[in-house]
């Protein structure tokens, strides 16, 4: 996910040919920093625990094949439990916090990670900021333990609630340092791991011992390595509600089209996994993959095509594809953003929607009207 545009990777490049991109530590600034046994150790629940722990030394290859002539391509730490930790468990106040948009999972994430503090690490203080980044320095805050989360994964949202801006490195780090704060989990898209890695610079640059975690969140399943970021399979399945609503409305008047607009700001994978869930879609379109309008293999002489060959059409759109045959007059807003620094897209659906009326007046490919049923269907609803 999203790291500070002024910051690079740490780079280690190993004897067999590999490039190991590193992640910042508390040992790059605090020297000899003491360890201690890892609590799993004691825990019943893993009985062989020298093959339960990650070696310091693991790593994952961004490319599985490699040629064996070539270099051995650029590899990543492996994450898991280490057998040697940098906090005493009765020492640690963690705090959890969500910013940005909703994402189906936030809170089985939330129970997961007091859960695992509590019964695993035997970590008994964790706070809950409330509110996004604002909370941290408008000092809301909630006790969480086991209790308190036993069922939350059984809601939609977040009992954290969340919000995008309000992003004050300075106050947030004050917060943190104030209230004795030595563990900081943050859940949160590309603005809010851009505001995680500049909150971990501010606490290099004092030389604290506070370990900052970014737990990425995208229902668009843009994470490198892993296979699946959560939320996603939940996004995937509701999309096929708001495919089969539009496929039933285009069939039943003549030449309809539905478009159906779906999450995927710079990666299509929703789109592409929801139309090969369904054998309604006629045309899928994302943002990876640039598509035109007219000419030969054009969307427009795609869609003559499949209107005369079966009477409808289902096009499924990615809201990231598109963006560069945008009007002039809508670009022009282009450069705008969120309040979390993200670019604001210009509303590809409806675009399409339009350009597809005139494409059937213009050439008149029917004798009647056609009738182009838009449907919206954002992710960050309160049903997820």
């Amino acid at each position: 996910m999203g790291s500070s545009p002024n910051s690079k990777p740490k780079i280690v490049r190993g004897s067999a040919g590999y490039i190991l991109e590193d992640v910042p530590h508390l040992t790059d600034y605090i020297p000899e920093l003491p360890t201690y046994s890892n609590p799993l150790q004691d825990n019943p629940a893993y009985s062989v625990v020298k093959q339960y722990f990650v070696h310091i030394d693991d790593s994952v290859p961004q490319k599985i094949i490699a040629n064996k002539d070539s270099p051995r391509g650029i590899h990543f730490r492996r994450a898991g439990p280490r057998q040697k930790v940098y906090f005493k468990s009765d020492e640690v106040q963690a705090a959890i916090v969500t910013c940005g948009g909703l994402c189906p999972g936030l809170n089985t994430v939330i129970r997961e990670l007091v859960c695992g503090l509590y019964h695993m690490y035997g970590v008994k203080k964790v706070l809950g900021i409330s509110g996004g980044y604002k909370g941290f320095y408008a000092h809301n805050t909630i006790s969480l333990t086991p209790k308190t989360v036993n069922d939350i994964h059984k809601r939609g949202g977040t009992i954290l609630g969340s919000s995008r801006g309000g992003h004050d490195t300075t106050k947030i780090v004050d917060s943190i340092q104030d209230r004795g704060i030595n563990q900081v989990y943050i859940i949160g898209g590309d603005g809010t791991q851009r505001g995680a890695y500049r909150i971990f610079e501010e606490i290099r640059n004092r030389g604290l011992k506070v370990a900052v975690v970014g737990i990425p969140k995208t229902i668009d399943n843009d994470i490198p390595v892993i296979d699946k970021s959560f939320g996603f399979d939940t996004a995937v399945e509701e999309a096929q509600r708001a495919i089969n609503a539009a496929h039933v409305e285009a069939e039943s008047v003549e030449n309809g089209i539905g478009v159906v607009k779906l999450m995927g700001r710079y990666s299509g994978f929703i789109a592409m996994y929801a139309t090969l869930a369904n054998r309604d879609v006629d045309c899928c379109l994302i943002p990876e993959t640039p598509f035109f309008l007219e000419g030969p293999g054009g969307l427009f002489e795609y869609t003559e095509r499949r209107l005369k060959e079966n009477g409808h059409m289902v096009i499924v759109i990615a809201e990231g594809a598109g963006q560069e045959l945008v009007t002039e007059s809508i670009q022009s807003m282009h450069k705008q953003q969120d309040a979390s620094g993200n670019k604001l897209l210009q509303d590809v659906g409806l675009w399409i929607s339009h350009k597809l009326k005139v494409l059937i007046f213009f050439y008149s490919v029917c004798a009647v009207y056609l009738n182009v049923i838009f449907k919206m269907y954002y992710y960050h609803t309160s049903f997820l």
